[in-house]
């Protein structure tokens, strides 16, 4: 079972999307999180330690956690989907894009 923390800015879209696509994955836990101070759940050292692999939306995404959570990353996958924010919440692009480039990153 694979703990994926998913990132985005507010935790609204993006990652939520993430969240519920993956979260019916019988190999999967998945979590979706914001970078923002007002987002919906908030990255939290917590949710840093329980993910085995962080995959956020945007570079800048990566720079923020990697940044705030240095010491709470080791030994840990953090990558880039390089997903901008331009869908809603279960769009069908993003869906699509979701299930190409997650497995790139997390077998599953």
């Amino acid at each position: 079972m694979k703990n994926i923390l998913f990132v985005c800015s507010e935790n609204k879209l993006r990652s939520v999307t993430a969240e519920i696509v993956f979260s019916d994955h019988p190999r999967v836990n998945a979590i979706g999180a914001g970078t923002n101070s007002d987002a919906e759940t908030a990255v939290t050292g917590d949710l840093i330690e329980w993910a085995d692999v962080i995959l956020v939306m945007e570079k800048t995404h990566k720079n923020k956690v990697a940044k705030k959570f240095r010491d709470l990353l080791k030994g840990k996958k953090l990558a880039v989907l390089d997903i901008p924010d331009n869908y809603d919440v279960m769009d069908e692009e993003l869906v699509e894009i979701l299930k190409r480039r997650v497995p790139k990153y997390v077998q599953i």
